[in-house]
């Protein structure tokens, strides 16, 4: 487990990057998930890391698992990675954009 410093620089990582709520995110994974005849059950809608993001962000910090914070540095590391000032995303990038806001992160929200 990660000492109190690094657990505590890891959970504002992980909040600074991630700026959706969990609502928010669970909304957008039910929508990217849903089919032309079918919803997914709210429960499983989306890929697995925008469901352990969610997942993650409905814990208190004391009750994060070592896979928790596995997937906190992965998706601190690709959201800084892909939102850096050279590649600021753009409205048109869609693509992009719905991949971060998969893992938690809108790059169009204020």
């Amino acid at each position: 487990m990660a000492d109190a410093l690094e657990l505590d620089t890891l959970w504002e990582d992980f909040h600074r990057v991630v700026n959706m709520t969990s609502a928010e995110l669970a909304a957008w994974l039910r929508v990217s998930d849903a089919g032309e005849t079918a919803e997914p059950l709210p429960d499983r809608a989306g890929p697995s890391a925008g469901q352990h993001v969610l997942a993650i962000l409905q814990k208190r910090r004391t009750d994060l698992t070592e896979a928790d914070l596995g997937v906190m540095r992965d998706v601190v590391e690709t959201v800084t990675e892909e939102t850096d000032a050279e590649n600021e995303p753009v409205a048109e990038d869609t693509r992009r954009r719905h991949r971060l806001m998969t893992l938690g992160h809108d790059p169009l929200k204020p």
